[in-house]
């Protein structure tokens, strides 16, 4: 027989007691009987058990610290579903994220892991649902949260805290791993949000938003940064910032991968001066490339140069770097060469995307100069392609600059890459196409955690929310990397083996505690593929 917690309410003085209640078999009277101990009075409000002065002195003599939570308290025969929060609960320990968020957040980490468990398993459900998830799922809070209790949780994340978690977080991450860094939009009608901004997204629609800047570790897959920046922010602004919080945060040396939209020279000679080993995307315009790709042009698509798993032709091109590095204290600039590697690249496939994309590209121009809805964005484009003249009795004339066409053509299927520390083409190539679960981060954060259109209406909350939001993709994101280990996606979607888990049952009572449903074989098998022990009680 199992110890439980036993409740009685004194309606003389409202006051309601917890009991220890240890079953045992009274052999006299051949029958169960059970023995009870006071443990302490209930507080109403946060259901925590404070325990009596004698108990204390039993238990903890000379104990001055405050009254601990004690076990969640068990009033009423309930059956919950158990299985998926209990996949939480584990990764949770494993990725140390449990801990981190006990230490930063003491009195509210139990919420915030509440509202987590439901982003995660009721996917693109809004947060008014979740009374009515809690009733039916164990989670570590186990109470509800109401809308109102929501908003105060997410204007009580403070700056502080959330650094002090992004600190721990990014400790755990392997340190001579990469982290890929990547911005994207998120769209907002809101007038009272200050970083707001008309921006363009990567739709190209002009559409009032903020700006996320995400970073994930390359090699165990997971974030741990992100930063909010004004929707009119470009990508090429935001380097140097992102080293003095890297500094901020006590990171040295630090490893990056940069999509080729963060390139400028001055970030270049800022990932220089800092120390970092990098590896970013650079145009084929560039003079430099533009020298050395001439040069390689006919020898880049030979075998020798072929990696079949990549399907990519790949050579590395030894450079010196002319930096430059600004000294106000001096007033002069440093200049100098560094050690750097460009990587050529020539895919076929990509060749034939590359035409596709831009024959819709250039349809879609000639469409907008008949249509009369040319865009500002285009107008360099317009011009680039197209002889456009108009007369009186003929109209409007547009003509195909074809040499141009043909200048285009030429680059279909060649991409580049710069690195001040691998010099190894399809290395270079693996890593920074890892930078894709950065994007798929994005596609987890604003379709499955259903932040796509924010709707908060205070600088405070969109914080809070935009931190739970992050955390609950800390979860995903190690689930779907062990889903990926495994092979599970072959025979499982994401929400599919969530769902699985989730039938498990718990069953509650207050005279046998816990009892644990039936746990199938299919069930353990996916736990192990996980990396998670099965539950047992």
């Amino acid at each position: 027989m199992s110890m439980g917690i036993v409740y009685q309410h004194n309606k003389k003085t409202g006051i309601t007691y917890a009991y220890e209640n240890v079953p045992y078999w009274d052999k006299e009277k051949q029958q169960s009987r059970a023995k009870r101990t006071l443990l302490g009075r209930v507080d109403p409000k946060t259901g925590e058990i404070i325990p009596t002065r004698s108990y204390k002195r039993k238990t903890e003599p000379g104990a001055k610290e405050r009254p601990k939570r004690g076990p969640v308290p068990i009033t009423k025969v309930q059956r919950s579903f158990y299985g998926a929060s209990y996949l939480l609960d584990q990764i949770g320990k494993k990725a140390g994220i449990q801990q981190d968020l006990k230490e930063c957040f003491p009195d509210r980490y139990r919420q915030i892991l509440s509202i987590v468990y439901y982003l995660i398993l009721e996917e693109n459900n809004a947060l008014s649902r979740f009374s009515h998830w809690q009733r039916l799922h164990i989670h570590p809070y186990g109470k509800d949260i109401p809308s109102q209790r929501s908003s105060e949780l997410f204007q009580s994340i403070d700056e502080e805290s959330r650094m002090a978690f992004f600190k721990k977080q990014g400790r755990r991450r392997i340190e001579k791993e990469y982290w890929a860094f990547d911005i994207t939009s998120i769209s907002s009608y809101s007038q009272t949000l200050c970083q707001v901004k008309k921006g363009r997204n990567k739709e190209y629609d002009r559409l009032p938003q903020i700006n996320l800047a995400l970073l994930f570790g390359e090699e165990s897959g997971l974030p741990f940064y992100y930063r909010k920046l004004a929707g009119n922010i470009t990508d090429v602004k935001t380097v140097k910032q992102l080293m003095a919080e890297f500094d901020v945060m006590g990171y040295k040396k630090v490893n990056v991968i940069l999509d080729r939209g963060f390139y400028s020279s001055g970030n270049i000679n800022q990932l220089y001066k800092n120390h970092q080993k990098f590896i970013i995307g650079v145009r084929l315009g560039l003079n430099y490339v533009k020298e050395i790709l001439e040069k390689e042009r006919e020898s880049l698509p030979l075998w020798s140069n072929l990696k079949t798993q990549f399907g990519t032709y790949g050579l590395c091109r030894p450079m010196e770097w002319n930096y430059e590095q600004e000294r106000p204290y001096k007033g002069d600039v440093l200049t100098g060469t560094r050690r750097a590697y460009l990587h050529l690249f020539y895919n076929p496939e990509k060749a034939a995307r590359d035409q596709v994309e831009m024959n819709d590209y250039l349809t879609s121009l000639h469409n907008d100069l008949t249509e009369g809805t040319r865009k500002e964005y285009r107008r360099k484009d317009y011009d680039k392609y197209f002889h456009i003249s108009s007369t009186p009795k003929r109209g409007l004339k547009i003509v195909p600059k074809e040499e141009a066409m043909r200048e285009a053509a030429r680059n279909y299927g060649y991409f580049a890459l710069l690195s001040n520390e691998v010099n190894d083409p399809f290395e270079a190539l693996s890593l920074y196409r890892s930078k894709d679960i950065v994007e798929k981060g994005f596609g987890n954060l604003k379709d499955r955690l259903n932040f796509r259109r924010m709707e908060v209406s205070s600088e405070l909350s969109l914080n809070g929310k935009l931190f739970v939001e992050f955390v609950a993709l800390i979860y995903l994101s190690y689930v779907k990397k062990k889903m990926q280990e495994a092979s599970l996606f072959d025979k499982w979607t994401l929400q599919g083996l969530l769902d699985e888990l989730d039938t498990i049952e718990l069953l509650e009572s207050p005279e046998h505690g816990r009892l644990l449903g039936e746990v199938t074989k299919k069930q353990e098998q996916l736990y192990l593929s996980l990396g998670v022990d099965p539950p047992s009680l």
